[in-house]
């Protein structure tokens, strides 16, 4: 379901996946980095939409500012910040305040992390994927973060993930031989987070 709502850069566009009966959590997904071509419409973004719907919970993925018909201009994070903010108030608003999941692919994975410290109630479970660490300040996230990372990352090696969640100690799902957009691995993926919400309580 295509939707609009207000950011604070202006209006912003999402979709929205509903699962099958009463949504039992709530989803925001950020995607990648806009600069380098990211939208809601990418490939991870939509799989870990679709998979958080399949979860039962109703997900949401939007667009930045300045991409696709989302107003405003790119704002190297600080402003994507209030965006993904003004997206968990809208998922709030339309659906109350059920548990709340925050995930992100790459530089959303960067900007998801540092919604946390605003966001209250703090989400549920933070899903990072990709997370831009050597790109970007990554904050410290909480030991039970999901960050699912590709051996073979050609955009940000494993090892400056590894550096980044040793200081943490934080784990990490390394999925072997897959490199940063998680070419053919899609569906191991989608395993993996399937897994982790199966039989959670929320």
């Amino acid at each position: 379901m295509q939707i609009t709502f207000a950011g604070p850069a202006g209006q912003l566009e999402g979709m929205v996946h509903l699962p099958e009966g009463e949504p039992a959590a709530i989803a925001v997904i950020a995607h990648p980095l806009p600069t380098m071509g990211g939208t809601m419409e990418n490939k991870i973004v939509t799989t870990l939409a679709k998979t958080f719907a399949e979860s039962g919970f109703a997900a949401l993925r939007f667009n930045f500012r300045g991409v696709g018909a989302s107003e405003g201009e790119f704002d190297s994070g600080n402003g994507e910040v209030e965006d993904l903010l003004a997206a968990v108030g809208h998922a709030r608003d339309a659906f109350g305040h059920l548990p709340l999941i925050l995930a992100g692919f790459s530089f959303g994975a960067y900007v998801a992390a540092r919604a946390t410290a605003h966001i209250h109630p703090v989400p549920h479970k933070l899903v990072l994927v990709g997370p831009a660490v050597a790109r970007f300040a990554m904050p410290q996230v909480a030991h039970n973060t999901l960050v699912i990372h590709g051996e073979q990352d050609e955009v940000i090696p494993l090892n400056d993930a590894l550096d980044w969640a040793r200081v943490q100690h934080l784990p990490i799902v390394v999925l072997p031989g897959a490199g940063h957009f998680f070419h053919g691995r899609l569906n191991q993926l989608k395993q993996l987070v399937l897994k982790e919400f199966n039989g959670c309580r929320l």
